[in-house]
């Protein structure tokens, strides 16, 4: 579809002239070339930049068709049509190759339409062992590392910034730019669904390692080599009112009862010393503060009053996603997380989004209602102006108009190499912390062992599986740190609720625990409370993401525990009730402290 053929306004005022390819002359200075273009584009092309949406790699490496399930859309049309040119990939290739043939056949698109502006792609954490499809992509043919709480129970700023260069590299091999990470939130919250993914507790840890993040993924400064970092969530979306989400309604308040709202920016500040290109501002509205109580995309005392002039950031602001429009995810009714605005329409919402200095619309495509409010005269061209040169210019820094496409072979060489996958095995041993050791770990190569919660088959190869606690010289028991069942599929992505265990869970572990030796591993991707188990068990480890094999490597010696608590860990829900969540470790007697960590 052309320019004279659409229909929205008369032809007249969307003919363009013919390109001129200045722009395109890498020796010229980005400023510059960034004017050439502007200059050049429609309305509807510049309207396109502000949109990214969702792209999924469809089956055999194609370029997809719609996704009703979550939203994704026909590709070819969104770029052609519509002229979409940031997307956020959905999904995983079987394979690097096919994941890089697949980007070059969507910047074939991309060439083909009047000024052949190239696609920048972007992406959740992939890296990891968390598969929430809203948080973190399936790790596919990358190599797998701890979840960034893991990183933090490491504590080596240089581990942090070798992991985000390793990424780095995989990430460009098949194409991808924009790393929507890290998230260098505070996890003040006990309860909060989102803490796995972030730097635990402490606010100078997280500074630290988030600066390295950036740093590994970026380089010293933005540059055709580097992947640009959309950190997240200004101001902090740690502090939330009981611990709920703010994708979700009953979870849009966040409150500072302990006027800690400075303390969460501090990690943003060693963020933006290292240079971050983009940030995302959290769906939470702030309560009871100087600031405006509303969602933190719409909220223009906190964008331009304090991130633009108090901060000076002249990056990208790309709002979390679906802001503006309701929707629906797996055939249930999803609305717009609008919070403090639901009762403004979507042209009102993306008004006061622009109005509060975002640049962006994450997890939208509506480009047809932004260009209906300048051609109304309710918003000038001029300020699409402001922010098209922004993300043009990332454009050209990133060296997509000079090398648009990637070589698969080179993707096949480095994306999962031995080399990358054995520093992310090797990270997830180290992340294993050991927070208690009565002289059972590391256990004995060949020992009888009762397994509950590992693969019997996988432990036969370090141990004797048997069937009861009298055959048993130790049991082995892993579980995952407790959450409530909520009422849809999309809710019970985000663990939320109580981190008490089931009373059935309990008496289960304690009566292996007062049979025969037993050591209790537990996944936490949220504080778990682990006191009614605590003193019967003879050992007890955590991960933060880790495979079978590397627990299993470290249980039975065959590498040693090197983790510390990025965060407390609570003694009871009370105490987790009477937190104030904006506060670094308020929560009372904590049963084990940040920090805390055995070794062998």
């Amino acid at each position: 579809m052309t320019d004279t053929d659409q229909t929205t306004t008369p032809a007249a005022e969307t003919r363009a002239p013919e390109a001129d390819p200045r722009f395109r002359d890498a020796s010229l200075p980005i400023d510059e070339r960034v004017e050439n273009l502007l200059a050049q584009m429609t309305l509807d092309e510049k309207a396109g930049l502000f949109f990214q949406t969702m792209m999924t790699i469809g089956e055999g490496g194609t370029v997809a068709g719609p996704n009703p399930a979550f939203g994704i859309a026909d590709s070819t049309e969104m770029i052609r049509d519509r002229h979409l040119t940031h997307f956020n990939v959905f999904g995983a290739a079987s394979s690097a190759a096919e994941m890089a043939e697949w980007h070059n056949r969507v910047q074939e698109v991309a060439a083909s339409t009047r000024l052949g502006i190239p696609v920048t792609f972007s992406t959740d954490p992939r890296h990891s062992f968390s598969d929430n499809p809203l948080a973190a992509m399936m790790a596919g043919p990358f190599s797998q590392w701890p979840e960034t709480m893991g990183l933090a129970a490491i504590g080596d700023e240089a581990l942090v910034e070798r992991f985000a260069d390793i990424a780095r590299q995989e990430y460009t091999a098949v194409g991808i730019r924009v790393a929507l990470h890290p998230q260098i939130d505070l996890a003040t919250e006990p309860r909060w669904a989102r803490q796995s993914a972030t730097f635990g507790e402490d606010p100078e840890l997280t500074s630290r390692l988030g600066a390295a993040y950036i740093r590994g993924f970026q380089g010293s400064e933005l540059g055709p080599d580097s992947v640009a970092t959309m950190t997240k969530h200004f101001p902090g979306g740690g502090p939330q009112k009981d611990g709920e989400d703010p994708h979700f309604p009953y979870g849009r308040e966040q409150v500072y009862p302990g006027g800690q709202f400075e303390t969460h920016l501090k990690p943003f500040e060693a963020a933006f010393e290292a240079g971050t290109s983009q940030i995302m501002p959290y769906y939470g509205m702030p309560v009871g503060t100087e600031y405006e109580e509303v969602g933190f995309g719409f909220n223009k005392s906190v964008i331009t009053g304090l991130l633009r002039e108090r901060y000076g950031f002249d990056g990208i602001v790309c709002t979390d996603w679906g802001l503006i429009s309701d929707g629906e995810i797996g055939g249930e009714p999803f609305p717009a997380r609008a919070w403090g605005v639901e009762h403004l329409s979507p042209r009102e919402r993306m008004r006061k989004v622009l109005d509060a200095g975002a640049d962006q619309f994450g997890g939208e495509s509506i480009p047809e209602l932004l260009i209906d409010l300048v051609r109304s005269g309710e918003l000038p061209e001029e300020r699409l102006d402001v922010s098209a040169r922004r993300l043009l210019r990332e454009k050209f820094r990133l060296g997509l108009f000079d090398a648009p496409t990637v070589d698969p072979a080179r993707a096949t060489a480095v994306v999962g190499n031995a080399e990358f996958v054995a520093a992310g095995e090797a990270a997830q041993r180290a992340s294993v912390t050991l927070l208690k050791n009565e002289s059972v770990l590391p256990l004995a190569r060949g020992a009888k062992v009762l397994v509950r919660g590992f693969d019997p088959e996988l432990v036969a190869g370090y141990a004797t599986v048997v069937d009861t606690v009298e055959e048993a010289d130790a049991a082995l028991v892993r579980l995952h740190a407790p959450y409530e069942q909520r009422s849809t599929m999309f809710e019970n992505f985000f663990h939320a609720g109580s981190l008490d265990f089931e009373q059935e869970t309990v008496d289960e572990v304690l009566a292996i625990a007062r049979a025969v030796p037993t050591v209790l591993h537990v996944f936490l991707d949220r504080p778990a409370i682990l006191t009614p188990i605590a003193g019967e068990a003879a050992a007890i480890s955590v991960d933060y993401g880790a495979s079978p094999v590397a627990l299993l490597d470290v249980l039975f010696g065959e590498a040693a525990p090197q983790g510390r608590l990025p965060m407390d860990l609570p003694s009871s829900m009370a105490a987790v009730e009477a937190n104030r969540p904006d506060v670094p470790f308020d929560t009372a007697d904590p049963l084990f402290r940040f920090g805390h960590g055995l070794s062998y």
